[in-house]
């Protein structure tokens, strides 16, 4: 699966939120200043051609949703930093933020229980 840019990105939370919509709706959701039209739609047609969105004909226009799961893209991208920048160790990722935030103990033990109940579901 290929990364996508910080503009791309923006117009998929977009898209994975509103499950779909033509290019005037994800306008209306993205904030101030407005990006043009042509530009908005020139991103969600370079998702196309990546393979992250499809659409549907809707009267003159299209009618744009997700083929990506958000999911899917998430876990993706987690495991690409994981592997680029603490050489696949999520050891190593957590420590980091850890150290990086300053997070304590009660937020930690908080943290593996969240572990605890996914590995149980």
């Amino acid at each position: 699966m290929k990364q996508l840019t910080k503009a791309e990105e923006e117009i998929m939370q977009i898209l994975w939120q509103l499950e779909n919509a033509n290019v005037k709706q994800i306008i209306q959701e993205l904030p101030e200043p407005k990006p043009a039209y042509n530009t908005v739609s020139t991103i969600v047609r370079i998702l196309e051609s990546k393979g992250f969105v499809d659409y549907e004909k809707q009267g003159k226009g299209h009618r744009y949703f997700p083929l990506v799961k958000k999911t899917d893209y998430s876990n993706q991208s987690i495991n690409s930093l994981v592997d680029n920048y603490f050489q696949g160790s999520f050891k190593s990722m957590v420590s980091f933020f850890m150290k990086k935030n300053d997070i304590g103990l009660n937020e930690l033990e908080s943290v593996l229980k969240e572990i605890n109940k996914t590995e149980k579901s």
